[in-house]
């Protein structure tokens, strides 16, 4: 599996290590763009530990890519039913998607991904037309219709349902962890041997999610 590594405007992919099982990345020996980064999160006032932490990794990727964290309150219309909260949301979220943005949805009926296949992930969304890469993560009920229908891709980052502060965290660690290793053109334990499988394809997933 290649790992992107941070050079300019572009992330750079490079071979991986040889022998091993599974399917090389599809990027091997190319160069994709960086896109900037946008984390849209629902929900309700993070703890300070949180806070903290996510400022951290921010700060910390500052050197490799651009990555914004964008709050919104959960129920920001202070709604009485559940269906009209998650529209609210749903709105609100919709109000920070531009049409040439590659939209990722955190979800937990989403495609499960490894720190392998997000890092071809993002190789997939600087291959396209879009100006930035959002990530949503979604409120105490979930998405709504229209982001769901937006997005290019639904994912999960665990079979267990993760707290929307906790799937934030685990989202910034993982995107520092693939940038920070590969700048390095060192191989974080985790992703050795860097191969990826089973392998999927993002547009195929698109076409059946619609």
């Amino acid at each position: 599996m290649a790992i992107i590594s941070a050079c300019a405007s572009t992330s750079c992919y490079t071979p991986p290590p040889s022998g091993g099982e599974g399917r090389l990345c599809k990027y091997t020996g190319q160069s994709v763009r960086a896109l900037p980064i946008r984390i849209i999160t629902v929900g309700k006032k993070r703890s300070a530990g949180v806070q903290l932490l996510v400022e951290e990794y921010t700060n910390k990727l500052k050197n490799y890519c651009s990555l914004h964290d964008l709050p919104i309150r959960s129920n920001p219309r202070n709604a009485r039913d559940e269906r009209a909260q998650v529209d609210d949301e749903d709105k609100a979220v919709m109000n920070l998607i531009r049409s040439d943005d590659w939209v990722v949805l955190l979800d937990e009926r989403g495609r499960d991904i490894g720190s392998e296949q997000m890092a071809e992930l993002i190789g997939d969304a600087g291959n396209t037309g879009a100006s930035r890469l959002s990530f949503c993560i979604g409120g105490p009920y979930g998405h709504g219709q229209q982001i769901r229908k937006r997005a290019n891709i639904s994912i999960r980052l665990s079979s267990m349902v993760l707290n929307h502060q906790i799937a934030l965290l685990v989202l910034v660690e993982q995107l520092y962890r693939l940038y920070a290793f590969s700048s390095r053109n060192t191989r974080p334990k985790s992703l050795s041997p860097l191969l990826l499988e089973p392998s999927f394809d993002i547009s195929e997933q698109k076409t059946k999610d619609n």
